[in-house]
């Protein structure tokens, strides 16, 4: 089992995705967790997830704790199998949740209301690649491993 979760292939590739991911997401975890980069914070995102968008508190709460915790996690390198497949779930969460009535495409050139859902299979892509190698170089995991 622990294999399953911090086994890693000692590898850039690992890193590099994994650092990425978690640089990517950490910005929109501390927006909800913290209220940092324009964020509302903890109290106010929970609201919005419970109330408008009618999500169960404990979803509401992971989405969070993924995208805050987790993404830390990962430009560390703890766990990351664990987080990735979290950040699966949050995406397509959204995919279903926000963005698949507006088509494939971000919406480039502001002409429809919101927007699309290639964002989120791009992420879902890394994180489906960070499964199958593990966390990489300069990891905890590959500590653990040891």
């Amino acid at each position: 089992m622990m294999q399953l979760i911090f086994g890693t292939q000692n590898d850039w590739t690992g890193f590099i995705l994994r650092v990425a991911l978690g640089g990517i997401m950490f910005p929109h975890g501390a927006q909800k967790l913290l209220g940092w980069f324009g964020g509302y914070g903890f109290t106010d995102t929970m609201d919005f997830f419970t109330k408008s968008m009618k999500l169960p508190w404990i979803v509401s709460f992971m989405v969070i704790l993924i995208e805050s915790v987790g993404a830390a996690a990962l430009i560390l390198g703890f766990s990351s199998r664990v987080w990735a497949i979290g950040l699966m779930f949050v995406m397509l969460g959204a995919i279903f949740t926000t963005s698949i009535h507006y088509g494939f495409f971000m919406n480039w050139f502001g002409n429809q209301s919101g927007e699309g859902y290639e964002y989120h299979v791009l992420i879902i892509c890394i994180c489906a690649t960070l499964l199958l190698t593990g966390s990489g170089k300069y990891s905890i995991d590959a500590l653990i491993r040891l």
